[in-house]
């Protein structure tokens, strides 16, 4: 037997030897393979079917199309990426480390987009909760206007003087937001001020009469005109009224002009700021 066949046959008892020493690692390592294959291939199945389920129930319930999607790939490549963990660790690799490397760039990045997370969390639950949809009239701090649309980040709103404003959707959620759309009908009340030296039920029945014409106020609900304040240059009537949300700005300006005119039909005055000076002259000793 020349040498070649010698160390063929030696390499062969060396791996029989071996197999027989080691074949319950062996299985195991094919058995731990084949696992490893299969929690890929079913975390994979999972994760897409999630992902649609969640992106249709979203979709379902009115959320924004940009939102949905974004949260159901969040969701998707969460799961595979629990999945790839699981996966090594069935192969026997230690994943501490990858978790810890993982876990360390996720902080690096949220401080780095902190602005960006919040006012995406913010837009995330605008979408949800709707305190304000597209098409309504609101007022958010010291701007109001007709919101144009919701977008991940940011909210436009288009004012009335034709200007776009775009907020940033953790401004909106922090503050008041008034809703001026949400609801059918509307109060609105109006501040009447005359001079002192007028009949209280004679301004009342002028105010009175004005309102009763106006077919667009829903005179079911009840009308309140009233003595509001006795200020230091006028007495202020107080005028509250119910009205659609689409007349109500209308109604608004056409009762003022209309109280002006009826006032000072009768000769009733508005009165302005106005300074009282006494003189007084001094006897000489």
């Amino acid at each position: 037997m020349n040498d070649n066949n010698m160390i063929l046959v030696k390499m062969i008892e060396i791996l029989k030897t071996w197999f027989i020493y080691r074949h319950n690692i062996l299985i195991e390592y094919i058995i731990n393979i084949f696992f490893a294959l299969f929690i890929l291939l079913g975390g994979l199945i999972i994760a897409r079917w999630i992902s649609n389920i969640t992106n249709r129930l979203m979709l379902l319930h009115i959320i924004d199309k940009t939102v949905s999607n974004f949260l159901s790939a969040i969701i998707r490549y969460g799961i595979i990426a629990v999945t790839i963990i699981s996966v090594l660790g069935k192969l026997g690799i230690q994943t501490a480390s990858i978790i810890t490397v993982l876990g360390t760039a996720g902080l690096a990045i949220g401080l780095a987009l902190q602005g960006s997370l919040s006012n995406f969390a913010a837009g995330v639950l605008l979408v949800i909760f709707k305190p304000l949809r597209s098409g309504e009239y609101v007022i958010l701090d010291s701007v109001e206007g007709i919101v144009e649309n919701i977008q991940i980040l940011s909210t436009t709103l288009r004012t009335n003087e034709n200007r776009i404003i775009i907020i940033p959707n953790s401004k909106i959620i922090n503050n008041n937001i008034i809703n001026t759309s949400r609801l059918p009908n509307r109060r609105t009340q109006i501040i009447v001020s005359v001079s002192y030296n007028v009949n209280i039920d004679k301004v009342k029945k002028i105010l009175g009469d004005v309102v009763a014409i106006d077919n667009r106020i829903q005179h079911d609900k009840g009308i309140i005109i009233r003595l509001h304040e006795m200020a230091p240059n006028s007495l202020n009537f107080i005028v509250r009224f119910w009205t659609t949300n689409i007349d109500a700005r209308n109604v608004y300006w056409d009762l003022m002009e209309n109280f002006k005119k009826q006032l000072d039909a009768h000769n009733i005055s508005i009165p302005f700021p106005q300074l009282d000076v006494h003189l007084y002259s001094l006897k000489e000793k």
